[in-house]
């Protein structure tokens, strides 16, 4: 048996009916693996994945393989893991995993550190905690790495600070800036799984309720439009002008958090900011608002602060805690802060988790193809991938696209014709 530390093999079976459901959704990266299968780009290539071990990623795992790759896998948030999946991906096929669902802080490093040990040459993390371990304890194997790839905003975002300081010590893609990814994962994935998290953990109404969106990027977009389609009233807080502009203008209700406090039913943080619901919010907050975070880590609501201000905290459904503050007064914390759409439900479908991992699987590819002639800097993927990647899923869902004719393509490569 390969390397592993799961929950339990036994739950295999349940695990290998979830990752065949998902593979069928996953039109893209089945045809990413067949190409794979016949050429083995990855052979010979040792990969460490730190990624939500669901039935999506080890699909990912399984195009990697099936490229040639040995592919070692631990998890990116100890709440996001399915038992069953990872339990799967070792007995049935062959693929060491690291992970355990509700994982303390100490085994999550161990099992890092544990994808680590294997040396690998490609990183592909979701969040940039392997590169942080690299960079921090574990900088005696950066000469075997050839570069990285990341999926999450928050993890570009550690990233290019590293970058802008010069102390990225390897090449990363940034994947989660791909058009095929941000646009269909963050808006359409998010959207659509934190609601889902929400109502798993809650099963309260949608309709009638004051929604508060905090952070106006993709992720908050895609949740603050399905809101709204499920009959809420949506409430915006922002910090950059110009998103807080898009917000009003796409109908929503843009004030600061302060002021939204008070009108709050539910609250979802999804900035990647640390500690954008604090103590003066929590305090004009009324009495059952629920408060949930659908960003990667779990700073985004002051948790602490929240604490010292309640005389208790008491579980009173799976995913929810009932912190009673010291007016009885109770604020309703799901997930433990954690994101709520991997912890309290299943997370992205997988034909939305189809763009991301072909987006992972194509950019590890670049990486072996290039990394000899790579800066240590964060690269984007090509608009070339982009585009291959979107017409793949275009062709998947039996759509069909115009062809520019010769007199168009002239015409927007010149200058000459004007009125």
């Amino acid at each position: 048996m390969i390397k592993h530390d799961v929950k339990n093999l036994k739950l295999a079976a349940a695990g290998k009916k979830k990752i065949l459901w998902a593979a069928k959704q996953m039109d893209v990266l089945n045809e990413i693996k067949k190409d794979f299968k016949k050429k083995k780009p990855f052979k010979g290539v040792r990969i460490a994945g730190c990624l939500h071990v669901t039935s999506e990623t080890a699909n990912l795992a399984r195009t990697l393989k099936e490229g040639g790759a040995t592919f070692y896998l631990c998890a990116s948030n100890p709440l996001s893991t399915q038992d069953e999946v990872a339990a799967s991906l070792v007995k049935d096929f062959g693929i060491s995993v690291f992970a355990i669902n509700g994982e303390n802080k100490t085994t999550y490093y161990k099992h890092l550190n544990q994808v680590l040990d294997f040396k690998p040459h490609i990183t592909v993390d979701d969040g940039a905690d392997l590169v942080s371990l690299l960079h921090t304890k574990r900088k005696n194997l950066i000469k075997n790495i050839w570069g990285g790839c990341e999926e999450t905003t928050t993890g570009v975002i550690r990233l290019r600070a590293l970058a802008d300081e010069g102390k990225l010590l390897y090449p990363v893609v940034a994947v989660n800036d791909a058009q095929t990814k941000h646009f269909f994962d963050n808006r359409y994935g998010t959207g659509q799984s934190t609601l889902d998290g929400i109502i798993r953990a809650t099963n309260i109404l949608i309709a009638g309720k004051t929604v508060v969106t905090v952070g106006y990027g993709w992720c908050g977009r895609g949740f603050a439009l399905k809101a709204k389609g499920m009959g809420a009233r949506v409430i915006v807080t922002e910090v950059e002008p110009v998103k807080a502009l898009e917000a009003k203008m796409d109908g929503f209700e843009v004030m600061p958090m302060i002021e939204a406090a008070k009108q709050g039913d539910i609250f979802c943080t999804l900035t990647g900011d640390i500690h954008v619901i604090r103590k003066e919010h929590f305090s004009k907050m009324k009495d059952g608002a629920i408060v949930c975070n659908s960003g990667h880590f779990d700073i985004e609501i002051d948790l602490v602060a929240l604490k010292k201000m309640s005389k208790s905290v008491k579980e009173v459904r799976p995913f929810v805690e009932a912190y009673t503050l010291k007016n009885n007064r109770i604020i309703n914390v799901l997930a433990g802060g954690r994101l709520v759409n991997l912890a309290s439900a299943e997370g992205h479908p997988a034909s939305v988790m189809d763009m991301s991992f072909a987006n992972q699987s194509m950019a590890s590819l670049f990486i072996v193809k290039n990394y000899k002639k790579l800066e240590k800097k964060v690269y984007d993927v090509t608009q070339d991938t982009d585009d291959k990647i979107a017409k793949l899923k275009l062709k998947a869902m039996d759509v069909k696209i115009d062809k520019l004719t010769k007199e168009q393509v002239k015409y927007l490569s010149s200058w000459e014709i004007g009125t």
